[in-house]
């Protein structure tokens, strides 16, 4: 539980950071335009601080840490993350200096997707499994 708190703790930091970084960055660039680096901080701060909180109160109650599911969903999905908003801040960075990534930075986005898409079933898939078990077990108790 210690960990995912740490984790959310993280991506907060760099949620916050990617705000700043947004705000001086398009005015040093006088930009007034839409770009991708509006959207980083509102991820990270959903997908990774408020996602890994939720984790730590599922964690507190199911002890998801104990499922052999709890190690490559935390390594997917803690890279997922990480990648998909690179995209966004390489893409946002282009979009303000006025460069067009074309079809290579669509590809490396959607990679960047699938991953963090992948971490998303680990954890629904993980969390099922071990709710299951769970019940399972309270119910040979009684």
């Amino acid at each position: 539980m210690k960990k995912s708190i740490w984790i959310a703790f993280g991506y907060a930091i760099a949620a916050m950071a990617c705000g700043v970084f947004y705000r001086e960055f398009t005015k040093f660039f006088e930009f007034t335009g839409t770009t991708t680096l509006s959207v980083t901080h509102v991820h990270l701060f959903m997908l990774g601080a408020v996602i890994f909180l939720v984790v730590a109160l599922f964690n507190s109650k199911l002890h998801l840490e104990q499922s052999k599911l709890w190690k490559p969903f935390l390594v997917v999905y803690n890279i997922g993350l990480p990648f998909m908003v690179a995209t966004f801040i390489a893409k946002g960075i282009m979009q303000v200096v006025g460069y067009d990534g074309g079809a290579m930075m669509s590809g490396i986005a959607g990679a960047a997707h699938v991953t963090m898409a992948a971490g998303v079933v680990l954890f629904f898939i993980m969390l099922l499994k071990t709710a299951a078990k769970n019940k399972a077990g309270s119910n040979t108790a009684a």
